[in-house]
């Protein structure tokens, strides 16, 4: 790739970032990985998983540190809920609850279902290429982090 070229997709990946910042206001203390957590973890239990803190950490490719803290602030705000496994006191499972329930379907199904139809005209193979050229970007910059001095 010549250098114009990756300025022109950096930049499409700060068009991305606005476009993100565009999507409707979260409640007062709700942050976006809230929306995000809540999407990995009913994923996840729909998959008949039942959900450790390293499974959303597995599955969103983040530090679990990070993952436990989150999930911490979420289970102080009511939108999750933590619980020890019967047969093993060392494992810890995650629930979302009713709140969670609510946030989750506010914020995704409504405003995704709301937000489809005006996104027709990008078809499933064109985002399918967006999503895997991200990902490989994000690959390759998170283990390759250049300095200049």
């Amino acid at each position: 790739m010549n250098i114009e070229t990756i300025k022109a997709v950096l930049d499409a990946c700060y068009q991305a970032k606005r476009i993100r910042d565009l999507l409707p206001a979260l409640p007062k203390g709700v942050t976006s990985s809230y929306i995000h957590y809540l999407d990995t973890i009913e994923s996840l239990e729909r998959q008949g998983a039942r959900v450790k803190v390293s499974d959303i950490s597995s599955a969103l490719s983040l530090p679990r540190p990070g993952v436990t803290r989150t999930v911490k602030e979420m289970e102080e705000k009511g939108y999750l809920y933590k619980h020890t496994s019967q047969t093993d006191g060392r494992i810890t499972y995650v629930s979302v609850t009713q709140a969670g329930k609510q946030l989750s379907q506010k914020y995704n199904e409504q405003y995704f279902n709301q937000l489809a139809p005006f996104l027709n005209e990008i078809s499933e193979e064109d985002a399918d290429c967006t999503i895997r050229t991200i990902d490989k970007l994000y690959k390759i910059m998170a283990e390759r982090r250049i300095t200049v001095d």
